[in-house]
C-alpha cells in the first residue's frame, strides 16, 4: 500500500493558534491580562511566560466559543520536560473557578504516568505535589479528592479527579463493575477530561491497519465519553504530534491552541544542553567512561559547594536479557576495579580520546589518587546504588512500586541509585532531573522505531536539574558563559555507539522531534607565542600599557537611573520575536534577518493613558514597594518619583520588536511592560554601589600583558555557523608581536588594514608594535569614567597599537566590532573616543605618554570596510601623513 503524501511543512497551519496569536477582539477589561491569584498563590512553581500564555489561549478560546463542539477539544502541544503538569494544574483551578467544573477525569495510556500524577496532584506529601498546602480560592479552602467514581451529590469546594490509564477506562465503560466509573456517572455531572501523552489516542485518525483494534478503541472511547453531556471539554497535552500527516494535521489544525518547541526550550535555556559522545569502544570501556565523567561532575559541584548533587547514569540496551548481562558485568567490572588497572585504563585512554568532556575528566582523574578514586567508585557504584528496570509486560516498568519508588525519587538526597539499567520504556513517564549521561550499550536490530524512542527519551533526560549553587535554585541554565568542564553541570551526554545507520536514524528522529543536540568533539587549540625578536625590545622590558582605576560610587550620588548604567533613551527594545540568528562566515558574526520585524511602541511612562498598564505591571513585582526600593534607590522620596521624574523614567519609552503586522493585544503590552520593569529592577539591584572609572590611568607592565596563549576552537563540521576562527601566521611581520594571530575574518581584515599603514607609521615612529590582548587578562580593563555613567562593567579592546619615538610613547585602543553589535556596544566606541591626552592622566608618568581611543573597525556583509573611518581617525590622532 502506498504511503499517505506528507504536508509540507511550509503548508502546515494552525489556525485557531495562529488566531490566537493575533486576537485583537477582547479589550483591557476581557480576557486574562495576567496570572490571576487564585492561581499565582495555589501553586508551588511560579509559571512561565510560555505556560501562562496557555493558560491565556484556553480561557480567550472559552470567552469566544464556550461549550461549542468545534472547540470542546483542544490540545497543548508542549515539549518534553516543560512542565505540562504545571499547566494541568493550573488549568483544573482555571476551570473550576471560572467555569465551574468539578469533576476531572486524567487518563492516559501507561500506569507508570498515571501514579506519578496522582503524586503531583493530590499527595501534598509528596516532593513532587504541585499546590500548595491548603489550597485556598477567595479565602476558602478547596480540596482536592481522588474518586474512583464521581458522587451523585457534589460537595461545595471540593475537585474530584479520576485517574485512570487508558485500557482500565475503557474496561470500566464497557463492561461496568461495582463501585466502578460508568456511563451514568459519567453523564451525571459535567466533566474535564485531561488526557496525557494524547498522541496514543490518535491511532484511529492515522488509519494504519497496523495498529491494534484495542488501540483505535481509545479515541473512539474518549469520543463517547465526550459526548456524554453537552458541557464536557477534552484538553490533550503532548511533545509529540504529526502534523505532516495529513489526517492528523486535518483533525488538530483548530484544536492546538498553545505549542512550544523543544528546540526553542532548549534555546531559552530552560533544559541541560544536549552532547552526542560518540566512541569505539567494547561496553565496558564505555561503561567506565561514563562512570568516570559521572563521578567528575560530582566532583566539580563538590569544589563548588553545590549541595547533595547526585549525577545518574543510564545504561539502555535492546534487550531485556543484554541488559541484565551488562548490570552484572558493570558490578563485576566494578568491584575488580583496581588502582593500577584504573590509571592503565585512564592513560590509555586519554592517548586516542576525541570527546572534549571525557578529556577534562581524564586530566582530572591523572592528577587524583587512584586508590582514593577506586575506593570513592565501589562505594558509589554498586549493587545499592544500581537499579535494574526493566520488565517484560505492556505495563511498563514504572509498575512494579519498588522500582517505581527508586527511580521517580532519584533527586532525593536519601536515594543512593547512581545507575539504571533498562530497555525501552522509559520514554514516557519518567521525570527524572539528574540525569546526565545515557549510555546506549549494543548494535543489534536498531531500527528507526528504536531511534524514536531515544529520542523521546532524551528530550526527557535534557530536562534541568535546578540545583542549589550560592544558596539559590534556578529553573534555567547559568553556566553558559563559564568554563566548559562547569557546563558539564548543565549538559546531558548521549554515549551512542558506531554503527553508520543507527547514526543516521537516530538524527532523523531528533529531526523529527526538532531536538537540537551538540557534537561533543574535541576542540582545536591554537597557540600564539610571543616573538623573541619582541622579547628583546626596550617596549617588552620596560614599557607599560595602561588602565583606570576605578571608585566606589557613593550612595547619594545614586540620584537618576542613569547612575544605575540605565538609560531609558537607549535601551533595547523588548524582543517579542523567537529570532533564528546566522553567523557569516565572511565576518564571524551574528546577524538576525529583520524584514520581517518592526518596533513599536508599547507605553509611555508620560502618557496618562499609559497608567492604569503601568501600574499593572508594578503591582506584579514586590521590588518596586517603596520599602525595598528605597534599599537600592537612598534618594528616591517616592515611587511616583520613579515613574513620573524626567531624572528617572518619567520620559521612557517602552519598544517591542515585533513580527510585521502584530497587533498586541493587552495581555501583550502588559507582558512587554512587565519585562521592561525587570530590566530596571535588575539595574537597580546590580549596579547599586558598584565601582566606576576614573580619569587616572595606571601602567602594568607590557610583559605582564603579553604572553604565550592558546585559544580553544570547536571543529567547524560540528558547528557550521561557528565563527571561522584560525591561525594565521605572522612571519616577518615584526610589528605584531605575536608569532601567529589567532583571528575570524572580521579580525583579519583589521590586522590587514593596519599592516598596509605600517611602513607610514614608521616614517613618524621608530616602533610600531600591535598587541593583541588576550581575554583571559580578566583584571586589565577599561571601565567607563565621566560624570553619568552608562555602563559600571569592564572592557578592554582586543587591540593596542604600542608607539615610540625618541619623544613620545603613543598608545591607541582598537578593536574590530562586528556590524549587529554596534548598538549594544556603543558605550564601548564612546568610551575608546573620550580617551585622550586632554581627558586623562597618566600616574607616574611626565608627559612623553599619550593615550587614545579610536572608533571601531567596521565592516558590513557586502565587505565595505573601515565603515566608522578608524584610520582616518587614527591619522589624525597621530598624525603620521
Amino acid at each position: 500500500m502506498a504511503r499517505k503524501k506528507e504536508i509540507p511543512q511550509e503548508k502546515i497551519d494552525l489556525k485557531l493558534l495562529n488566531w490566537l496569536n493575533d486576537t485583537s477582539f477582547f479589550n483591557q477589561d476581557d480576557g486574562m491580562d495576567c496570572l490571576p491569584l487564585y492561581i499565582k498563590q495555589n501553586l508551588k512553581h511560579s509559571l512561565r511566560d510560555y505556560q501562562f500564555s496557555a493558560i491565556h489561549n484556553l480561557d480567550a478560546v472559552k470567552k469566544r466559543f464556550g461549550n461549542d463542539n468545534d472547540y470542546n477539544q483542544l490540545m497543548f502541544y508542549m515539549a518534553t520536560g516543560s512542565g505540562k503538569t504545571d499547566i494541568m494544574a493550573a488549568v483544573i483551578l482555571y476551570m473550576y473557578h471560572v467555569w465551574n467544573y468539578q469533576c476531572f477525569l486524567f487518563t492516559t495510556n501507561t500506569t507508570a504516568v498515571v501514579s506519578k500524577t496522582i503524586d503531583n496532584l493530590t499527595n501534598s506529601a509528596s516532593p513532587k505535589y504541585l499546590y500548595q498546602d491548603p489550597l485556598t480560592i477567595d479565602g476558602q479552602r478547596v480540596i482536592i479528592k481522588q474518586v474512583t467514581d464521581f458522587p451523585v451529590n457534589l460537595e461545595k469546594n471540593t475537585i474530584y479527579i479520576k485517574f485512570s490509564g487508558i485500557q482500565q477506562l475503557s474496561n470500566d465503560f464497557n463492561i461496568p463493575r461495582e463501585n466502578g466509573i460508568t456511563k451514568v456517572s459519567l453523564k451525571r455531572h459535567k466533566l474535564v477530561i485531561l488526557a496525557d501523552e494524547a498522541h496514543h489516542f490518535n491511532v484511529g485518525t492515522r488509519s494504519s491497519k497496523k495498529e491494534s483494534t484495542e488501540s483505535k478503541s481509545w479515541e473512539s472511547l474518549l469520543d463517547k465519553i465526550r459526548g456524554l453531556n453537552l458541557q464536557n471539554e477534552q484538553l490533550e497535552f503532548t511533545a509529540t504530534i504529526d502534523l505532516h500527516n495529513p489526517d492528523i494535521y486535518h483533525k488538530y489544525q483548530n484544536k492546538v491552541i498553545a505549542q512550544y518547541d523543544l528546540s526553542r526550550f532548549i534555546n531559552d535555556g530552560y533544559s541541560k544542553q544536549v552532547y552526542r559522545l560518540q566512541a569505539n569502544n567494547s561496553n565496558e570501556n564505555k561503561m567506565l567512561n561514563a562512570v568516570l565523567l559521572s563521578q567528575y561532575r560530582k566532583r566539580i559541584a563538590q569544589n563548588m559547594e553545590i549541595p547533595d548533587f547526585k549525577p545518574v547514569i543510564l545504561f539502555k540496551s535492546n534487550t531485556i536479557a543484554e541488559s541484565k548481562a551488562v548490570n552484572e558485568q558493570f558490578l563485576s567490572m566494578i568491584d575488580n576495579l583496581s588502582a593500577e588497572s584504573l590509571q592503565e585504563f585512564v592513560q590509555s585512554q586519554n592517548q586516542s580520546n576525541q570527546s572534549e568532556a571525557l578529556n577534562f575528566a581524564y586530566e582530572y582523574w591523572l592528577k587524583q589518587d587512584f586508590g582514593e578514586t577506586v575506593a570513592e567508585l565501589k562505594h558509589d557504584f554498586r549493587e545499592l546504588t544500581t537499579v535494574n528496570a526493566n520488565d517484560s509486560g505492556s505495563k511498563g516498568l514504572l509498575y512494579h512500586s519498588d522500582v517505581a519508588t527508586k527511580l521517580n525519587t532519584l533527586e532525593s538526597p536519601d536515594n543512593p541509585v547512581r545507575s539504571v539499567f533498562a530497555v525501552a520504556k522509559l520514554s514516557e513517564g519518567w521525570d527524572v532531573l539528574n540525569l546526565y549521561d545515557i549510555v546506549r550499550i549494543g548494535e543489534k536490530n536498531i531500527k528507526p522505531k528504536d531511534t524514536n524512542a531515544e529520542a523521546q527519551l532524551i528530550g526527557r533526560g535534557a530536562r534541568y536539574n535546578p540545583f542549589v549553587y550560592h544558596g539559590k535554585k534556578s529553573y534555567v541554565r547559568r553556566f553558559d558563559d563559564r568554563k566548559p568542564e562547569i557546563q558539564l553541570l548543565e549538559r546531558l551526554y548521549y554515549h551512542t555507539i558506531n554503527n553508520p545507520q543507527y547514526l543516521e536514524n537516530l538524527r532523523k528522529s531528533l529531526d523529527a522531534i526538532d531536538l537540537p543536540v551538540n557534537e561533543d568533539t574535541k576542540f582545536k587549540i591554537f597557540t600564539a607565542n610571543v616573538k623573541s625578536s619582541f622579547k628583546r625590545t626596550s617596549a617588552y622590558r620596560h614599557g607599560n600599557i595602561y588602565y583606570n582605576k576605578v571608585e566606589i560610587v557613593p550612595a547619594l550620588n545614586y540620584d537618576s537611573i542613569q547612575k544605575y548604567g540605565f538609560d531609558p533613551s537607549t535601551t533595547e527594545p523588548v524582543d517579542l520575536i523567537s529570532a533564528t540568528s546566522e553567523r557569516q562566515i565572511n565576518t564571524g558574526a551574528d546577524r538576525n534577518d529583520q524584514a520581517s520585524t518592526e518596533l513599536v511602541n508599547v507605553a509611555s511612562f508620560s502618557n496618562p493613558a499609559d497608567k492604569a498598564l503601568i501600574n499593572t505591571a508594578i503591582s506584579f513585582n514586590d521590588f518596586f514597594r517603596f520599602d525595598k526600593l528605597k534599599k537600592q534607590c537612598p534618594t528616591l522620596t517616592s515611587v511616583r518619583e520613579l515613574l513620573t521624574s524626567d531624572k528617572w523614567l518619567g520620559h521612557a519609552v517602552v519598544q517591542a520588536c515585533v513580527a510585521v503586522g502584530t497587533k498586541l493585544t493587552p495581555q501583550l503590552r502588559l507582558r512587554v511592560v512587565e519585562k521592561y520593569l525587570m530590566r530596571v529592577n535588575n539595574a537597580l539591584v546590580n549596579n547599586f554601589q558598584r565601582s566606576k572609572g576614573t580619569n587616572e590611568f595606571q601602567p602594568v607592565a607590557v610583559h605582564e600583558v603579553i604572553q604565550d596563549y592558546s585559544k580553544r576552537v570547536r571543529d567547524a563540521f560540528s558547528d557550521p555557523h561557528a565563527a571561522q576562527i584560525h591561525p594565521e601566521s605572522m612571519k616577518g611581520k615584526d610589528w605584531f608581536v605575536y608569532d601567529y594571530a589567532i583571528v575570524d575574518f572580521l579580525e583579519k581584515s583589521f590586522i590587514d588594514k593596519l599592516g598596509a599603514e605600517i611602513p607610514h607609521i614608521k616614517e613618524k615612529f621608530k616602533n610600531a608594535y600591535l598587541l593583541r590582548i588576550d581575554e583571559r587578562n580578566s583584571n586589565f580593563k577599561l571601565h567607563d569614567f565621566w560624570e553619568v555613567i552608562y555602563r559600571y562593567e569592564g572592557y578592554m579592546p582586543d587591540f593596542v597599537l604600542y608607539l615610540d619615538n625618541e619623544d613620545y610613547i603613543y598608545q591607541i585602543y582598537m578593536e574590530p566590532k562586528g556590524e549587529q553589535l554596534l548598538v549594544r556596544d556603543s558605550w564601548k566606541e564612546e568610551l575608546l573616543e573620550r580617551i585622550n591626552p586632554e581627558n586623562v592622566v597618566v600616574l607616574g608618568e611626565i608627559d612623553n605618554v599619550k593615550l587614545y581611543g579610536v572608533k571601531f573597525y567596521v565592516e558590513d556583509n557586502k565587505g565595505h570596510q573601515d565603515l566608522h573611518h578608524m584610520m582616518d581617525d587614527l591619522r589624525e590622532k597621530i598624525d603620521w601623513s
